[in-house]
């Protein structure tokens, strides 16, 4: 796996599950993400923490999987936030209006 492979890597940790992406977020994407989020809904209804720290590219499929995704959650009960987003990203997700639809925090990649 190259440094621009997607994956993907579900913690659990202290009032939340952190979804630890890494690479492009594109097409190719779209099954990892898929099965990280199943993988999510494993550890009950909490709050889901999306860490976009290690993504390096979002095109419009990454943006229309991370959609599905809030809708996924959304239908599950399930608060959705971001973090490690670069300005560039958060620019784009108020743009697209993704800010709407979960709590975008700057900067706690860790």
């Amino acid at each position: 796996m190259d440094d621009r492979t997607f994956g993907a890597q579900v913690v659990e940790i202290p009032d939340e599950v952190r979804l630890r992406m890494r690479g492009d977020l594109d097409a190719r994407a779209d099954d990892a993400l898929q099965n990280a989020y199943r993988e999510v809904t494993e550890h009950g209804s909490g709050p889901l923490t999306l860490d976009f720290g290690n993504v390096g590219y979002i095109n419009s499929t990454g943006i229309a999987l991370v959609v599905r995704l809030l809708a996924d959650a959304r239908r599950d009960g399930r608060g959705v936030r971001a973090v490690g987003l670069t300005p560039h990203y958060r620019e784009i997700f108020r743009i697209t209006r993704l800010s709407d639809f979960m709590e975008i925090v700057e900067g706690d990649a860790a």
